[in-house]
């Protein structure tokens, strides 16, 4: 995604407010936070997850506590990292799009594990973690607001107009649709499992109903934050750094992948990825007036586009 030109601070620091350059360190230093965890957690998962006869006795218990806690641990420390962004941007104007994704996703996967609608038949296993309802854990509908709300500021940059909202909620599903295509082959096709389907399909065992559902999820949650004004707020947020989030996001999962050597998976990721490229590229804004980002007036410097 091209990055619009900004003024020198994004997000003016409201009065009583820490410093811009202070938020700034702290947003920097937690996507370096995230890379870090997703790096050592892919090193850790090739050199032993893949070949738990190398693991040294002594080593063992802390290996399984670890390994029970690790995916939950990616989806917290994530959830930290943006949640100083969007208090240090938006304050707490993100709150009813977090609580609305949170729920909506939440229904959706609660129907699913009940009925196999809108996924497919699957249930979740115990690693991760306490469960709402008795089906779905906690971290899940967490874990999709996590990367709606990327997927949806990357769509903004495509089409980001306020006439545009029908293809920018439509772009933004099938951004975080594509994030499937590495997540479940990386959680569901080999042991240990954190969810297994009931009825497998042709895709590492996933079902093609499941990629439908996830599509017309997403558009639900991405209307969802439309209906409730996220163009208001979430001009603040910055291009650049909600990408390297969703790309360290996406790296867990494509990391593990490459690593289990599910290379059509790897080519069906990359493959998705270039297309929805070429969709930005064909579809951006061609002049800093067309560019002008949804919530915001034009003339703020928020909606040039650089090469």
């Amino acid at each position: 995604m091209t990055q619009p030109a900004s003024p020198a601070s994004d997000s003016p620091p409201e009065s009583g407010a820490p410093s811009t350059a202070r938020w700034s360190r702290l947003e920097t230093g937690g996507l370096l936070l995230l890379l870090g965890f997703t790096v050592t957690a892919l090193v850790g998962y090739g050199l032993f997850g893949l070949r738990p006869d190398r693991i040294p006795e002594s080593l063992l218990g802390f290996w399984r506590v670890s390994y029970a806690f690790f995916a939950q641990l990616h989806i917290l420390i994530g959830a930290v990292v943006l949640g100083v962004l969007l208090v240090a941007r938006a304050r707490l104007r993100w709150v009813a799009a977090f609580v609305a994704v949170f729920v909506l996703s939440f229904l959706a996967e609660h129907l699913g594990t009940g009925t196999g609608l809108p996924f497919g038949h699957y249930e979740y296993t115990s690693l991760l973690g306490p469960r709402i309802g008795g089906r779905v854990p906690w971290v899940i509908p967490l874990s999709w607001f996590l990367m709606a709300l990327p997927a949806w500021v990357m769509a903004r940059a495509t089409f980001p107009r306020d006439g545009s909202w029908l293809p920018r909620i439509a772009f933004a599903a099938v951004l975080l649709t594509l994030w499937d295509l590495a997540l479940d082959p990386a959680m569901a096709f080999q042991s240990p499992y954190y969810w297994v389907w009931a009825e497998t399909g042709p895709y590492y065992k996933m079902p093609w109903i499941n990629l439908a559902g996830w599509l017309g999820t997403g558009v639900l949650l991405m209307g969802a934050m439309e209906l409730l004004g996220a163009r208001r707020w979430a001009s603040r947020l910055p291009l650049n750094w909600m990408v390297a989030y969703y790309g360290i996001t996406l790296l867990m999962p494509l990391g593990m992948i490459v690593l289990e050597g599910l290379w059509i998976a790897v080519l069906a990721t990359a493959a998705g990825y270039a297309a929805a490229w070429g969709v930005h590229l064909t579809c951006r804004p061609r002049s800093k007036e067309e560019a002008s980002p949804v919530g915001a007036p034009s003339g703020t410097g928020l909606g040039g586009v650089s090469g």
